[in-house]
Formats: structure tokens, C-alpha cells, sequence
């Protein structure tokens, strides 16, 4: 070890990449940026590899994506050999498969776990990132690659839970000693896709659940189930089809998109596209039945009037029904995929109480509170939701080439290129950051790393030093994005709290934090960029342009 300037502990060798994040996002960049010849170190808060699927794994997590797309594509031999047990996987195999991966290439030996990174500060005399993490270690790297994810920042329970004297958990930070809800009397805060996964979990041994739900979701069936061989194998048998449709799929998942719009069919051919979709499960409800629900006010009314009508006829008591059905268009927040949720309100021991007008105020010794009426619990889920996608590195201490603070740079909503390079912040690559698709994960990890891998190649082969983003190139992707959230209905999302609009959030621009023109067009913007010779970025050296 030595010291830098500052005083602060160096490594003898400095690599030339720093990775933040051990997810999909980071493991895929280091295997990417070893595969280049890079030196590289990676640091990841958890003891393990996962990401996301490290820290929430509370009772009922599982993808809302099917198995055999919620993975990479780079490595056919990877896809040969590794099984999945699910449909739609929980937290424990989604994290084994990343393990999988760290394993089979050989990557732990570039980690550093149970490491927080607390600033990245950009040195521009020296052209490099200074990396500071908890240990009191501070790294100098060429290139820095966020891989945070969306959902590091959870959102904290909205008063002091100290006079309650019972166990309350985040979902988010879910301990890893079992949680014995036997006999107990469990309050959960929240009715998002989280608490839409736990609650089904939870009752079948609580003595009493009650959930507390602010807005309701239009919660579709996952139909999860068992894979076989059979399935294993037919998978394993077709993925250069699997790959091709999700390459074309607006989500990037393994279905087709419907072309049907509203005009297309009678009333009676509308119900029965929309009950085909119902019964295939997860999100082919909204993809396989029709092309235009998202941007047709007639065709979403339908598609909504459809699932308040299966919430009636699935739940038994009407009152507790039409407090389950929202009375906004679907997916204007993202719905939930259940399995059995709506069913769980038949249970004798599950109630719920709507707080739309009456909010949670407080806490006491034996519970929570509303303003007009208290709820004794043994234990207390929040199931709250994240500061989401920005939050991860707005509560960084991450500065570019004049100082300027990330979170100061978002102060009226992300500003990159691509959703993965900035002006100002130079040799920084975000993967799974703002303004990029809306859509299954890890397709487009792999789509972004090969992007960047391509980026750096040109750099090195140009004798480049330095990557930015021209300032010009990045407000007209931020022009694209409300351009394209214009395009749709979600643009309502705003007042029902969305958080994919940063409406979630006290005090957070409102503004789109997705590219919401699909994974298949994001992809296309990708590959022009390639054909471009990434010409909306600088490549220069010694203060000299390199020629393209």
C-alpha cells in the first residue's frame, strides 16, 4: 500500500477500471473488461455476488421476467450448462445463476466484497477517477463503471418506528436469518409488487396479516410453475430464437408483440384476446393481446375494465373489491405479476385497510396508527418502495471534471447519453442507469457492456485517453425522452406517484427516467452509434482531438 496526495491508503497498482456493483450489471463488465485485457477491481457492499437479489430477499421474491431470458447471451456454453428450476425464478436461484457466472469465469479473485464505495471524485490533471471506499482505501483508475442498479436506495419508513417494541424490516434489507412469522401478527406498508410477492408467503403461517395500501395495482396472475427437462431442454434447443424475439420484443422479454390495435376486432374478439392473455401469465397480458393499450385511451380502458372485473370475481367481498380496483389506466404504474394475492384476501386471517384518506401517522409500543384508528402487530413490514434508478448515485459522492456533484447535474431530472455516458464526467460508463429501457434487465446489460467494451476498443486502438459525451449529444437524448414519453399515456404517471417518473419521492424532478421507446428501438440507438464511429462522443488525448 501507499499513500496519494490526500493521505488516504492507494493500492501499489492502480487498475485501469474500477467497477461499482456485483449484480448483472457488474459481473457482466468485468468478465467484458477482463476479456479486453483490462486490470480491473470491482467493489460490492454484500458478502456476495447478486445485486439486487443479494439484499431483497424477502419471503415471495421472484423475477417478474421468465427464467430463460432473465440471463446472459454472451456465452453459448453458459446458456448449455446452466438450468433453471422456475418459470419465473426466486431471489436464491437468480443469485446462484450470478454466482454461476462469477465462478465459471473466474471473477471473485477481482472483488472486493463488504466494501461501500463513498465518493468517486474525478482528478482531471491526472485524467483518472479517485475511488474512495468505507475501508478508508482510496483507488485511481482510467475508467470508472457504475453498475448500482435502479433499487439501492430504499425509501425509509415515513416516522420513527423507535417506540414500537416489536421487529419491523425493510424488504429491501431482508436479514438473512429466518424470520419466523408463526402465530404472529404481521403488519405490511405498501401494496406494490413487493408486498404483492410477500403477503401470499406470510399468511399461510401468520395468525393475522394486515396490509396497508395507499394505491391500488392491477395485479396480473404470474403463473408461475415448475420447468421440467422437457422444458429445459427445449429452451436450451432454441435460444438463438429466444434471443431474436426478445431482440425484437418492446421489453426485451421471450414473446412476440401483438400487432392487433382496438379497430381490429368485435367487442366479443376483445374478451377473448384478453382472457388468452390473462391465462398465458405474467406480462403477455399486456404484450401478446394488444399493440396499442399504452397509447390507445380505448384500448386500455378495456384492458383495465378486464382486470377490475376478474379482482370482483376473485375476491368475495365486494367492499374489499373495489378497494383492490384502481381507477386509473393499467400501467401507469408498473403492475405487479401475483400469484395468488387477490386470493389471499379470502383467507379468515388477512384484512386490508386502505389509507388513501386516513394515512399511517406513527408508531406506538404495540403497532401503527392512522389518524383515526390504531393496529396491534407483532411484526411490521415496509414494503415502501426506492428512491429509484437516479437515487443509487445522486446519494453518492460522485464528482465530475468541475466538482459538479451527480445529484446537482439530476437536479431537473438525468441527464446522459444512452443512459450510460455523461458530458463533464469522462471516462464513466453507468450501466442499468436512467434512460434506459424500461424493460427485462440483463438483455440490456449485455447490449450497454458490448457498447462500452466497443467504445474503450476505439479509444485504445486511436491512442484516446479520454471518453466524454458531447454536451449536444446528451440533451438531445434527454429531448428523446420526454419526446417518446409524449408518445404514450404515461405521462399521467406523475400523479398517481409513479416512480418511474420520480414522483415517488418528496422534492425529486418529475421527469421521465426510462427511454420509453422500447428495448427493440434502444437497441437500434445503440447500433447506429457503432455505425456512427460514435460520433456524438469525444475521444481525445494531451488536449487533442483524435481523429474518428
Amino acid at each position: 500500500m501507499r499513500e496519494d496526495k490526500t493521505g488516504a491508503a492507494t493500492t501499489g497498482t492502480d487498475p485501469d477500471v474500477v467497477i461499482i456493483g456485483a449484480g448483472f450489471g457488474g459481473v457482466r463488465a468485468l468478465h467484458e473488461m477482463r476479456r479486453m485485457g483490462k486490470s480491473v477491481r470491482l467493489f460490492e457492499g454484500g458478502s456476495d455476488v447478486g445485486g439486487t437479489w443479494y439484499w431483497n430477499r424477502y419471503p415471495g421474491a421472484r423475477t417478474d421476467s421468465e427464467a430463460w431470458a432473465y440471463c446472459f447471451s454472451f456465452s453459448e456454453e453458459l446458456q448449455r450448462e446452466w438450468d433453471w428450476n422456475e418459470r419465473m425464478p426466486t431471489w436464491d436461484q437468480v443469485q446462484a445463476y450470478i454466482g454461476h457466472v462469477a465462478d465459471r469465469f473466474g471473477l471473485r479473485e477481482d472483488i472486493a466484497f463488504n466494501t461501500m464505495v463513498r465518493s468517486c471524485v474525478r482528478d482531471e490533471a491526472n485524467n483518472q477517477w479517485v475511488v474512495t471506499t468505507d475501508k478508508g482505501e482510496t483507488v485511481r483508475c482510467r475508467y470508472l463503471i457504475t453498475a448500482v442498479g435502479w433499487f439501492a436506495v430504499a425509501v425509509k419508513p415515513p416516522f420513527d418506528m423507535s417506540a414500537f417494541k416489536g421487529e419491523w424490516y425493510l424488504s429491501s434489507k431482508w436479514p438473512k436469518d429466518e424470520v419466523d412469522f408463526t402465530g404472529k401478527r404481521v403488519g405490511i406498508v405498501g401494496s406494490g409488487s413487493t408486498a404483492v410477492q410477500i403477503l401470499p408467503i406470510i399468511a399461510k403461517r401468520a395468525e393475522h396479516v394486515t396490509l396497508f395500501q395507499r394505491t391500488p395495482n392491477y395485479v396480473l396472475p404470474g403463473r408461475n410453475h415448475p420447468l421440467d427437462d422437457n422444458d429445459r431442454a427445449a429452451i436450451k434447443d432454441n435460444y438463438d430464437a429466444i434471443w431474436e424475439q426478445v431482440r425484437k420484443q418492446v421489453f426485451a422479454f421471450p414473446m412476440d408483440t401483438s400487432a392487433l390495435t382496438y379497430d381490429d376486432v368485435s367487442d366479443e374478439q376483445r374478451q377473448r384476446i384478453f382472457e388468452y392473455g390473462w391465462e398465458q401469465g405474467g406480462f403477455r397480458f399486456l404484450f401478446e393481446t394488444f399493440a396499442d393499450i399504452l397509447t390507445d385511451e380505448r384500448t386500455n380502458a378495456a384492458a383495465a375494465d378486464f382486470v377490475r372485473a376478474k379482482i370482483r370475481a376473485i375476491v368475495k367481498d365486494p367492499a374489499t373489491a373495489e378497494l383492490m380496483c384502481p381507477q386509473y389506466p393499467i400501467a401507469l404504474k408498473r403492475p405487479p405479476l401475483g400469484n395468488f394475492y387477490y386470493e389471499s384476501f379470502n383467507r379468515d386471517n388477512v384484512t386490508l385497510v386502505d389509507v388513501s384518506k386516513h394515512p399511517l401517522v406513527g408508531a406506538t409500543a404495540t403497532g401503527l396508527k392512522t389518524d383515526v384508528a390504531e393496529y396491534d402487530f407483532d411484526i411490521v413490514i415496509f414494503a415502501i418502495g426506492f428512491d429509484a434508478v437516479t437515487g443509487p448515485l445522486a446519494h453518492m459522492d460522485m464528482r465530475g471534471s468541475d466538482g459538479t456533484l451527480i445529484r446537482d447535474k439530476w437536479q431537473q431530472g438525468p441527464q446522459t447519453h444512452l443512459g450510460i455516458v455523461m458530458d463533464n464526467f469522462p471516462n464513466m460508463f453507468i450501466i442499468t442507469g436512467p434512460q434506459t429501457p424500461f424493460s427485462n434487465v440483463p438483455p440490456v446489460v449485455d447490449a450497454a457492456v458490448d457498447w462500452i467494451a466497443q467504445v474503450i476498443g476505439k479509444a485504445d486502438a486511436a491512442g484516446a485517453d479520454r471518453i466524454e459525451a458531447k454536451p449536444e449529444a446528451v440533451a438531445a437524448w434527454s429531448k428523446l425522452m420526454f419526446d417518446l414519453l409524449d408518445a404514450t399515456l404515461l405521462g399521467r404517471a406523475t400523479e398517481l406517484g409513479s416512480w418511474f417518473m420520480g414522483a415517488n419521492i418528496e422534492g425529486k424532478a418529475h421527469a421521465p427516467l426510462h427511454y420509453f421507446g422500447g428495448a427493440a428501438g434502444y437497441f437500434d440507438e445503440l447500433d447506429k452509434s457503432v455505425a456512427s464511429g460514435f460520433a456524438e462522443l469525444n475521444f481525445t488525448t494531451a488536449d487533442t482531438t483524435c481523429p474518428a
